[in-house]
């Protein structure tokens, strides 16, 4: 599907199919508050984008099942959009894509709202990629406020303030995320603690009971003293 936006609304269609079959209606509902909480979602849109992946072959269309729901009468029963075998070849091929289109406000969110289907390469990747485009977009904005800082107005000035401390806290939350997914990808090997599980999230580092007592206890049994002879 051509352009990036395009490529987004593609993603987030196949990624939220993945999960479950749904008619339109749930569809537009999970679509808009994937994509609402990164850009603004166009229901006009949406159909353009089913009929093109159903021309494809990537999702078709089934009636729902009887006990699922009953038509009224004089109305036809919603259409269930279930992904294919192709379809879920090209999420995958999807959730690949680690270059800079993946980097972008554009499609960021997304990508990183299918993170939990993504290898854990790929998410790193992707991660970097993104704080790397933000660190160089807060030296620009750096360097364009101290040219013009005695030219702007106490408003314009704390708008731009604003605008560099929400990149500032971004990187920030990238760093930690880069931390998380690299201590994952060192423990895996020997499938240690924090090591990804089969799907692909790292899961926090189990804690070593056999070093402390249970509560309640007073540890581990002494052995008996030797009684005087």
């Amino acid at each position: 599907m051509a352009g990036s936006r395009g490529g987004v609304l593609e993603l987030a269609v196949l990624g939220s199919l993945h999960e479950t079959p749904l008619h339109g209606y749930e569809l537009r509902k999970r679509l808009n508050a994937l994509l609402g909480m990164f850009r603004a979602f166009s229901y006009g849109s949406l159909y353009p984008c089913l009929r093109q992946l159903l021309t494809d072959g990537l999702i078709v269309e089934e009636d729902p099942a009887p006990e699922s729901a009953v038509p009224l009468p004089g109305r036809r029963s919603k259409i269930v959009y279930r992904l294919t075998a192709e379809g879920k070849e090209r999420l995958q091929e999807l959730l690949t894509q680690a270059g800079p289109s993946a980097w972008e406000d554009e499609s960021f969110g997304i990508h990183f709202a299918f993170f939990r289907h993504t290898e854990a390469e790929v998410r790193l990747r992707i991660l970097e990629g993104r704080r790397s485009r933000l660190e160089e977009r807060l030296d620009a904005v750096r360097t364009a406020l101290a040219r013009t800082r005695e030219r702007l107005d106490g408003y314009t000035l704390e708008l731009q303030r604003h605008g560099l401390e929400s990149v500032e806290r971004e990187v920030r939350w990238l760093n930690e995320l880069i931390e998380t997914e690299r201590r994952g990808s060192a423990a895996a090997p020997g499938a240690g603690p924090g090591a990804p599980a089969a799907g692909g999230e790292p899961q926090p580092a189990h804690e070593d009971t056999s070093r402390a007592p249970s509560p309640g206890t007073d540890g581990p049994e002494r052995p008996a003293a030797p009684e005087d002879n």
